[in-house]
């Protein structure tokens, strides 16, 4: 039985015993059971809330700032969702993990990207959310002076969901456009200022306080691997190398490309050293190929070989194409590769301009008279070369080789083929431990805004936020690689290890480490949760907000049916973007 089958059974169960107390008047006045949840309501709390709407200018001026900024992203909402449903169905594609259904739920360990050892953080950040929304809501209820008929918590079993306030209907109804468009956006802009206090604390002094243990880290291993075999797994840091200090993950790749030994002592930071004979294991290869993750390479051309670095010696005296013996689950066969950089050719660049076919896939052998093995190596040779260079580049498109004359083009001041390449030699990653090394450095590095990593610029605090809400879904937007192959989820246990404290919180210790998690998600769930709310759609405040503004543009219009207009606009544009969000999270499985 699954986690949600669980979570849907002890729901049940708890409501099922709920409304059997509330209805034999066994619970208190003060507690009402609505569905699933369980609300406990009172009166204490108003005179604070009164103490605390005091300087009514100041609030009225924080939510008509909030209003400006909450209207903005209203409307890039509604044009954002529409925008991916028609983009939805003039290109379905394939489901990803990101649109799975099941990843809307906020569910730890249901959701794929939200694992169980960060619930704590999630249920806190969400709490947060909650309290500070519906705070919000209650305050510019007294601000406004629309009465409070109570306030109190919403629990989900024994689990507190959040705070809420219950304004006076006929009050709500009396004040005027302006004063509830402000008590609809409360929220909402008290979750942004969240976002910004929890995100600023978290990009500066806790993430400034932390630093890249040295070593390679180990984000795992495929199964079956030598690395696997001898019990080196996620979380795993290696510090040494037949007892030669390692200090980073390229020195420990770099130093592995350059021996031929096949057997290698590695140690780890828990001090235990582990004995490993290595192997040629394939860690990604295209969907078009005839490898998989996991099959061990035993020979090139007939010759046997155990080592990345016997593997590519093997690649260049081998030729062009080259004839690979392959083990898969005790099955050996044989598959040929052009020995190469497989490389997509994008659109309106050099080589395509030279006469390649646009889109297409094609694997480069040779490049301005440099024999390359893979991407990795033509890469090296296009950035030898100046912008404006002709260059003679010999390529493999559907099994026939040409030969192509390219101009280079100018991308950032450097030469550009104008291709998008794939790891490793035709598309085929190889690795002699079977190891997935974790860049903790990279995470680091978007987390406290040093520079440029994956292509999300992180120089700014607008930046940095963006892509802190991008982390979670990293890895599986990567496809597993690039530079943010895995999913970050703060600094979870797990990847402490590839961690040091040292800066000016060094003195919490590994406390840091807690904190910044929590950060992290008060931060990623208040955004989120502002952005959500702000969708022009009922019960949301976006489709509150939606109907006191449209009031306040039909009542301007020289017509009477002012009501059926305002309804028409609304309830349309509720329509549309439930439809959009069924067109986008359902469309590429069920609908096209």
């Amino acid at each position: 039985m699954n986690v949600l089958v669980w979570v849907v059974v002890g729901i049940l169960a708890y409501w099922l015993l709920a409304v059997t107390l509330d209805r034999q008047g066994v619970l208190p006045e003060w507690v009402h059971v609505s569905g699933p949840l369980l609300t406990l309501h009172t009166q204490k709390g108003k005179r604070f809330i009164d103490w605390l709407a005091r300087p009514k200018r100041f609030w009225r001026a924080w939510a008509n700032l909030g209003l400006g900024l909450a209207l903005v992203l209203m409307v890039l909402s509604f044009l954002f969702v529409l925008l991916s449903a028609v983009l939805t169905i003039q290109n379905p594609g394939t489901t990803t993990q990101v649109s799975q259904p099941r990843n809307i739920l906020v569910i730890p360990g249901y959701n794929d990207f939200l694992p169980w050892e960060v619930a704590p953080e999630i249920l806190l950040g969400l709490l947060v959310g909650l309290v500070v929304h519906e705070g919000g809501h209650g305050l510019l209820c007294r601000v406004e002076d629309i009465e409070i008929d109570s306030m109190g918590l919403a629990l989900l079993s024994i689990i507190p969901m959040g705070a809420f306030v219950e304004p006076d209907e006929d009050a709500q109804r009396e004040a005027d456009r302006g004063a509830s468009a402000r008590m609809f956006v409360a929220g909402v802009t008290n979750n942004f200022l969240v976002t910004l206090i929890a995100f600023a604390l978290l990009f500066g002094p806790a993430v400034g306080s932390i630093g890249v243990a040295s070593g390679a880290g180990v984000g795992g291993s495929l199964a079956g691997s030598p690395a696997d075999e001898a019990g080196i797994d996620a979380g795993d840091r290696i510090v040494a190398l037949d007892g030669d200090p390692i200090e980073s993950n390229d020195e420990l790749q770099n130093v592995l490309a350059n021996d031929t030994s096949e057997q290698v002592t590695l140690e780890t930071s828990d001090g235990q050293e582990r004995s490993v004979d290595r192997r040629v294991i394939v860690t990604a290869a295209l969907e078009d190929s005839a490898l998989e993750p996991g099959d061990e390479i035993l020979a090139v051309n007939g010759t046997s070989v155990q080592t990345t670095a016997a593997f590519d010696e093997q690649l260049r005296a081998g030729g062009e194409r080259v004839t690979l013996t392959v083990e898969n689950d005790s099955t050996t066969y044989e598959s040929e590769i052009v020995a190469g950089g497989r490389v997509a050719v994008v659109p309106d660049g050099a080589l395509s301009a030279a006469g390649a076919s646009s889109g297409d896939d094609m694997t480069i052998t040779e490049f301005g008279g440099q024999r390359v093995i893979d991407y990795e190596e033509l890469g090296d040779a296009i950035d030898a070369h100046e912008p404006g260079e002709t260059v003679t580049v010999v390529a493999y498109e559907e099994g026939e080789r040409r030969t192509f004359d390219v101009e280079l083009g100018k991308r950032d001041g450097d030469a550009h083929l104008g291709v998008q390449g794939y790891p490793g030699t035709d598309g085929v990653s190889v690795d002699d431990l079977g190891v997935r090394y974790y860049p903790a450095g990279n995470y680091l590095a978007v987390l406290g805004g040093d520079g440029n990593v994956d292509g999300m610029t992180t120089n700014s605090f607008v930046g940095q936020t963006l892509s802190a809400v991008f982390l979670p879904i990293a890895g599986i937007s990567s496809g597993g690689t690039g530079p943010l192959p895995f999913n970050f989820a703060g600094f979870t246990e797990n990847i402490q290890n590839f961690y040091v404290i040292d800066g000016p919180l060094e003195f919490l210790g590994g406390s840091l480490f807690w904190i910044a998690t929590a950060l992290f998600w008060i931060g990623w769930i208040n955004v989120n949760l502002g952005i959500v709310n702000l969708i022009p759609a009922f019960p949301l405040d976006g489709g509150h907000l939606l109907r006191t503004a449209t009031e306040s543009v039909v009542s301007r219009l020289p017509i009477d049916a002012d009501f059926a207009l305002t309804k028409l606009i609304t309830v349309s544009v509720g329509l549309a973007m439930g439809l959009g969000f069924v067109v986008m999270l359902f469309g590429p499985r069920y609908l096209f």
